[in-house]
């Protein structure tokens, strides 16, 4: 057996270990060490230490200690070390825990709840207002948190009981906090195009800047499908009555705006406009997120001792594990790479003879494969940079190939059999809602996704347009 067709056998090892549900980081790193431990090894070097130890006439107990000593004389752990250094050094990946820290301690200062209150009375009148004021906050609270277990979990606790009770209708209601709560992934300042960005050496704040307006369209894609729906089926989404709204005047909902939807939305903004604009690096405007997270929950009477250990926890945890799977994902891919496979998957490729529009194609429908088993971490870390070195041959920009990424990568979350976001639904929704409804719920919004991403190929400027005329061609 060849070399290219061992790292082959390494790539499906991986997958079966993932599909048994094997830890992914220690799994790559596993992998990564096995293999590249066969792939440097010298049995010259190996034997090098014991062999002088023998000559000199040392013990059984310094013989032993040689030998081993000489087991680990191999170039992998060398560059397990190195690998591991250049991650805990990237200054890229040290935006990911601030940013983190305040997503978390956004959420925990209950300022979500206020929110979505203050939105459902403020689009009162609009047709599926409720349902609309519900894909709004998830598309705020997305954003600052990127995590889309907990905007799912907690919309789901927070609005699903509420819409329900309106009498909603089930799918319509569960359809958008599924499809609202993904947005995160994808609308900056999010952590995934952090770690594409990083992966793929492409500029954070370029990519920041070209996915503003696809993570718009397709949240203005939704919130359309939201009001027509509502406006030809009026059963699915009643209008509210007098006691669910209560009796406001102008003022009072300006009041209301001014104290819950606007601090935190300038929170927002302030974060991604130091980014765009070149005020402040990712890793400082993150910095500058998370102290203003602490006294927006400060301010609303909400940060306590408990909670924010809860999210210096929670930060923790998430950032050791995008860590430590970049760490198993770099030595992965450099034994992958070494031992012919990445060379062999390249000319199988570029043996076809296809267009840059079928490898696109071709491409995307991988990755929408691999979201029913897999999280955005590991189809960015482990298959993008499978990918990503095939793009010159196919004269295709990796900005405007993330892009593409991010927005297919919705689907992760959404495609059943394995649509991670209505298992979070279904674990935390009210007796009665089955996942049938869920799954049926979130189909018009992969159809909405396959047409976003139609939309952008089309018309590519609205990738190009922000970032061309902040940074220049």
């Amino acid at each position: 057996m060849s070399d290219p067709f061992i790292a082959v056998g390494m790539l499906l090892i991986l997958l079966l270990a993932i599909f048994l549900g094997f830890p992914v980081a220690f799994t790559l790193a596993a992998l990564g060490v096995s293999f590249g431990y066969y792939a440097y090894f010298d049995a010259s070097r190996m034997w090098s230490t014991y062999n002088r130890a023998l000559e000199s006439g040392a013990g059984s107990w310094n013989l032993a200690e040689s030998w081993i000593g000489g087991f680990f004389n191999n170039r992998i752990f060398d560059l397990f070390v190195n690998q591991t250094y250049s991650v805990m050094s990237n200054d890229v990946l040290t935006a990911i825990p601030l940013f983190l820290f305040m997503g978390y301690i956004v959420e925990r200062a209950n300022i979500v709840d206020r929110l979505f209150s203050t939105l459902f009375i403020a689009t009162r009148r609009v047709p599926g207002s409720m349902a609309v004021a519900a894909l709004v906050t998830c598309t705020l609270f997305a954003t600052a948190t990127g995590i889309v277990g907990a905007v799912v979990t907690l919309m789901g606790l927070l609005a699903l009981p509420s819409m329900l009770k309106a009498k909603y209708d089930v799918r319509y209601a569960t359809g958008v906090i599924c499809a609202g709560g993904t947005l995160g992934i994808l609308i900056p300042p999010s952590i995934m195009l952090i770690v594409y960005a990083a992966t793929s050496g492409v500029s954070v704040v370029r990519m920041y800047a070209a996915a503003l307006l696809p993570g718009l369209l397709l949240a203005g894609l939704y919130l359309g499908y939201l009001v027509i729906r509502a406006v030809l089926q009026p059963q699915l989404a009643p209008k509210p009555t007098k006691e669910e709204v209560g009796d406001h005047t102008t003022l009072e909902v300006a009041w209301m705006m001014l104290t819950s939807f606007v601090p935190l939305a300038l929170l927002i903004l302030a974060v991604l406009g130091a980014i765009l604009f070149g005020v402040a690096t990712p890793s400082e405007a993150a910095a500058v997120g998370a102290a203003g997270g602490v006294i927006l929950a400060a301010a609303y009477r909400a940060l306590t001792w408990q909670r924010l250990k809860e999210s210096v926890y929670l930060t923790a945890r998430t950032s050791a594990m995008v860590c430590w799977l970049f760490v198993g994902s770099a030595t992965f891919a450099s034994i992958f790479a070494y031992l012919g496979g990445q060379q062999l998957i390249s000319q199988f490729v570029t043996g076809l003879d296809i267009s840059p529009l079928v490898f696109l194609l071709i491409v995307q429908l991988i990755i929408f494969i691999l979201g029913w088993p897999l999280e955005w971490t590991e189809i960015i870390v482990i298959f993008i940079p499978i990918f990503l070195p095939l793009l010159p041959h196919f004269g295709i920009d990796p900005l405007f190939f993330g892009i593409l990424v991010a927005v297919n990568l919705q689907t992760a979350f959404l495609s059943p059999p394995m649509a991670m976001s209505a298992y979070y639904l279904k674990g935390i929704a009210p007796p009665g809602v089955e996942l049938p409804d869920i799954f049926l719920g979130m189909m018009p919004y992969m159809g909405m996704v396959i047409l976003c991403m139609v939309i952008i190929y089309i018309f590519p400027e609205i990738v190009y347009a922000l970032p061309n005329a902040i940074y220049g061609r």
